[in-house]
Order: C-alpha cells, then sequence, then structure tokens
C-alpha cells in the first residue's frame, strides 16, 4: 500500500539494467546484433527487477457462521514463466540463423538461454514455486472480534484481535480484508449487523503482508 520505497528501488534497477543492456550490445558487430543484446539482457533484467520489488497477490476469503479462512498466493510466476519460455523459442532460432551467417552472434545467444533456463527453473524447482508463490493459508474464529475498524479510502476492513505472545503478554492487530470498491460497504455492514455489540470506527490502517494495526 506503500509503494514509494519499492519505486524508488526499482528506479536504480532499471537504470541498473538500461546500463548492462548498453554493455552488451556494444558486444554486437551489427545494428540487429546490438538490438538483440541490448533489447533482450534489458527485458530480462526488467522482468527480474519487477518481481522483485512491485508484486500483487491473489487473497480468497471463506466466512461460514464461526470460522473465516484466508488463502493467498502470488501470480507472477504464472505471468512470467509463459512469457520468457515464448520469448526463448521465437529468439533462439532468430540467433541461430545469424550464427550461421556470422559466428559472432554467438554473444546474441545468452539472451534467450538466459530467458530459457529462468522458465525451466520456474517450471521444475517446486521450492522456486514455492518461494515465488508465497502461498498462504490461515484459519482464524472472526466472531471473537473485538473491533471493526473500516479505511474507506482503500476498501479495507480491520478484524482486531489480541493473541498471547511467548513470554505471556498480549498484542492486538487487525486480520485484513482487502475489498472491491463495489461491495465494500456491503462487507462493511454484514461485519456491523453479525456483530452489533463490537465498537465500529472509521480511519486509517497501516498494512503489513500479514496484519495490519
Amino acid at each position: 500500500y506503500n509503494t514509494f520505497v519499492a519505486n524508488i528501488l526499482f528506479s536504480v534497477l532499471a537504470f541498473i539494467s538500461l546500463g548492462w543492456a548498453y554493455f552488451m550490445s556494444l558486444l554486437g558487430e551489427s545494428l540487429l546484433a546490438k538490438c538483440l543484446l541490448g533489447g533482450g539482457m534489458f527485458t530480462l533484467f526488467i522482468l527480474i527487477a519487477m518481481s522483485m520489488t512491485h508484486q500483487t497477490t491473489i487473497i480468497v476469503y471463506r466466512f461460514t457462521e464461526s470460522v473465516a479462512e484466508e488463502c493467498s498466493w502470488k501470480p507472477q510466476m504464472d505471468a512470467v514463466k509463459p512469457f520468457l519460455k515464448w520469448s526463448a523459442i521465437i529468439l533462439m532460432p532468430i540467433v541461430v540463423i545469424l550464427m550461421l551467417q556470422d559466428p559472432a552472434f554467438v554473444i546474441a545467444g545468452i539472451g534467450p538461454l538466459g530467458m530459457g533456463l529462468m522458465a525451466w527453473m520456474m517450471g521444475t524447482s517446486k521450492g522456486y514455486q514455492a518461494m515465488q508463490r508465497d502461498y498462504r493459508h490461515r484459519e482464524y474464529e472472526w466472531t471473537k472480534t473485538e473491533e471493526i475498524v473500516a479505511w474507506h479510502k482503500r476498501d479495507l476492513i480491520g478484524l482486531r484481535f489480541t493473541y498471547l505472545n511467548e513470554e505471556g503478554g498480549e498484542y492486538s492487530t487487525y486480520s485484513s480484508i482487502f475489498c472491491h470498491s463495489d461491495n465494500f460497504e456491503d462487507n462493511v455492514n454484514y461485519f456491523r449487523n453479525m456483530l452489533p455489540a463490537v465498537p465500529y470506527h472509521e480511519r486509517e490502517l497501516k498494512v503489513y503482508s500479514n496484519f495490519s494495526l
């Protein structure tokens, strides 16, 4: 929800990627080779940079009368893998043809090979898939909510719960429920109607990966 730092980091990585792409383009002896080397390396590096700095998460909720389930995962791998795969498949024959005409084009094969290797890792490594997907599943008794907070600007609902830490002390956090704009008010009214005795407030929440404050 606060992407300022991520935007700065992406700008730095994009600048570095551009520098590497320019350096690789210098290795080509013709304009076509320079474009293949520079463009291929820039595309590869910028995809890696985006996967590091800007990630989206799919979140699915299911509420019963007393228990709430929350499943979440990141879909980036599912989108990047086919792109890298088909980019490598399309570019590699072009590079091979160029290599037959001029052996100096062998350097241009670095881009397609790198894309193909990354796509292969994404498709075969379960550990890599689990890391990239960041799949999470949790259950909690939502009827034990102690406070309901609605943040209208971000269509976010927070349900506060109190937990015990390892030292026996108590701490409170909010379970984040992300909503679409068209059903936000309906969701707020649902919780308020189901939990009429629970205090309700409207304010901003500080959002973290697993909870809000």
